[in-house]
């Protein structure tokens, strides 16, 4: 797990050392344990240079950076930027390729040579050799920067569902790339500056990372899946290239005991290439199923040598707390527990070294939750973490997706069976016939009309405390959310909430929170094998008629994770009190809403929001996440300077 950062100059002009120095510090946490740089100049049909000292590149046309957390082969022979044998090509890699073993046992059967044990040595041999074909053969988790001297190019390339990110900007004189934004930003000749779409979609909707477009103007995010190539000679990318993503083509004609056993199978398999590691490993148990399973299958396939430890956060709220679950799982693998609580002036303490950590706004005060954990596990002397995430997306964890799976139902005239499912769906925790019924009609409602409806329910595209004028040509009737129809509706919004909305979000604040802390954060629900098996899977095996999620995935763990853990109908997660946290701290958010800061923010009517926080105070109105959203957004303004000028 390292950080990576480029910059590459049309002839003519060179690279800033000092630039570069301030991109490597700006993602030290990403990789505390190294350094290196490589300089590309133009003369002698391209000549390079490694080095620690970035003053050693004064000069260079192109450059790249390299911040280097030791997880695989912790000897200096894995150092980046790393040079292949016969010195053409180079390579800096944020992340793992967990089936490194397997891929180099064929590239050495072709005649290549390692000095390397780890996995580094083998994605670059394996870009050299079968170039970006190797793409789709990888299984980790991956950003990375290939240089080939010989063609005089640069490949951009992530993993196909983002776990890794990849950020780069064409403007000016140069084309820049790097793992994190502040980092970019070191590099760019532009100043921060917001991008007016992609605020509407965060205040409004509470939606990031689902466009190749960040909060930041003239910063974009590499797709995940895809590559991109960059001429050195004529900086400029064209288009990125998809390698690999997420279409289901067939459905699979199997029973349910079969799929459950291959579920197993593939889920095991997973977590023990997970478990590839020179360091420590952990995981981060929620008490829910996901990460229950996570746990127990460590313990399964590693025995008693493993020496397990696991980091949960208990909340005080006990509507929120999952410490019986918790214990459960920690007693039945033999794990060893580290626990974290926290308090609101903590979050206070924490909040402008979480946005800067998180780099663009986030939602809800549970990513926090999720900051101590990574933190917690740091002081532990963790250094690799095993997570849940991706397995709701994948195996219809989320209740709203009961209602797709009802679409599917009505579309198939299967009547009975789908009230029987929306009848069932009012019995479990948290959900009600109204619920079901609002985000069917999202879905059933044409596009044309759903901004009269939501007007006709008292829920406008653009609440008073929107600034209208600020987002004059923004399409602020558009909903970015899918419309699932179908026979598989259920199947079209697990792939769209996949690839483009709650998925990415919640990568990213994984990523994030664990590299802040200088962990490295591993999702074994995540890997092309076991999310093509699962989509492919009729829709019941997933979210049965009586409202049961996850259906195949509890009958893969039964006799491996608790029955208590896997009974549960209830879905929390890494849930805050949000309201009683801020109500808790009243003052500082009206601090926030009257600051000076508060003022530059220009996509916000303060006074409608400070009258709206003031309603939910007294009881007149109803407590709705936006208002962390503009607390959220007015402190990311002010960690980075953002200018909201038109």
């Amino acid at each position: 797990m390292c950080g990576i950062a480029g910059v590459i100059c049309r002839p003519g002009e060179t690279v800033s050392p000092l630039a570069l120095e301030r991109a490597a510090n700006a993602m030290a946490n990403r990789g505390p344990d190294d350094l290196g740089y490589l300089g590309w100049w133009p003369d002698n049909g391209g000549r390079t240079r490694s080095t620690r000292n970035a003053g050693e590149l004064q000069g260079a046309q192109a450059a790249l950076v390299h911040r280097r957390l030791s997880v695989l082969d912790l000897s200096s022979s894995a150092w980046q930027p790393m040079t292949s044998l016969e010195g053409n090509h180079h390579l800096v890699f944020n992340g793992e390729v967990y089936n490194y073993c397997e891929l180099r046992d064929e590239l050495e059967k072709l005649g290549v040579e390692f000095r390397s044990s780890g996995d580094t040595a083998v994605l670059l041999e394996a870009m050299r050799v079968w170039n970006a074909e190797c793409l789709s053969r990888l299984i980790g988790m991956f950003a990375f920067a290939f240089v080939d001297s010989r063609r005089r190019a640069i490949t951009l390339a992530r993993d196909g569902f983002g776990i890794k990110p990849l950020f780069y900007s064409e403007e000016g004189n140069r084309f820049i790339f790097a793992s994190s934004i502040s980092s970019l930003l070191a590099l760019a000749p532009f100043e921060a500056a917001a991008d007016r779409d992609r605020v509407f979609d965060y205040l409004r909707y509470g939606l990031t990372d689902h466009t190749d477009r960040t909060l930041f103007k003239n910063v974009l995010r590499l797709p995940a899946g895809h590559f991109l190539e960059v001429d050195i000679d004529n900086p400029t990318s064209g288009q990125p290239q998809c390698f690999w993503n997420l279409e289901p083509t067939e459905k699979a004609d199997i029973s349910f005991e079969e799929a459950a056993r291959t579920l197993r199978d593939l889920f095991l398999d997973s977590v023990t290439l997970h478990l590839r590691s020179d360091v420590p490993v952990g995981a981060a148990l929620s008490g829910g199923i996901d990460s229950s399973s996570i746990v127990m299958a460590m313990r399964e396939v590693s025995g008693s040598s493993l020496d397990l430890h696991t980091v949960s956060f208990h909340a005080d709220d006990p509507t929120l707390c999952e410490s019986a679950w918790i214990d459960v799982v920690n007693q039945s693998s033999g794990a060893t527990e580290h626990r974290v609580d926290v308090q609101v002036p903590e979050l206070i303490n924490d909040l402008d070294g979480l946005i800067t950590a998180q780099e663009e706004p986030f939602g809800s005060t549970s990513i926090y939750a999720q900051y101590c954990v990574f933190r917690a596990a740091s002081e532990a002397g963790l250094t690799v973490m095993l997570d849940g995430q991706g397995a709701d997306e994948l195996l219809a964890g989320y209740r709203p997706f009961i209602a797709s799976r009802c679409i599917s139902l009505l579309h198939k005239g299967e009547w009975n069976q789908a009230l029987s499912l929306a009848r069932a769906a009012t019995t479990l925790p948290g959900h009600s016939m109204g619920q079901l019924l609002r985000v069917m009609g999202s879905h059933i409602v044409p596009r044309s009309f759903q901004a009269t409806a939501r007007r006709l329910l008292g829920r406008p595209t653009a609440p008073k405390w929107i600034n209208r004028n600020w987002f004059v040509g923004c399409d602020l009737q558009s909903s970015p959310y899918p419309r699932a129809q179908g026979e598989d509706a259920l199947r079209q919004l697990l792939v769209h909430t996949i690839a483009k909305t709650s998925l990415p979000m919640l990568l990213r604040f994984e990523d994030r929170n664990s590299m802040a802390f200088s962990i490295e954060s591993r999702v074994p629900f995540l890997t092309p094998q076991l999310a093509e098996f699962v989509l492919n899977l009729p829709e019941q095996y997933l979210l049965t008629n009586d409202g049961t999620s996850k259906a195949v995935f509890r009958a893969a763990m039964t006799d491996l994770v608790p029955s208590e853990v896997l009974d549960r109908r209830d879905k929390i997660g890494f849930a805050t009190p949000e309201f009683s946290w801020l109500q808790e701290s009243k003052s500082w958010v009206d601090a926030v809403l009257t600051s000076d800061a508060a003022q530059s923010v220009l996509p916000l009517r303060l006074e409608h929001a400070r009258a709206e926080w003031q309603g939910v105070l007294q009881g007149r109105r109803q407590f709705d996440w936006h208002i962390w959203r503009w607390i959220c957004l007015i402190r990311w303004a002010e960690c980075f300077d953002v200018s909201f000028e038109r």
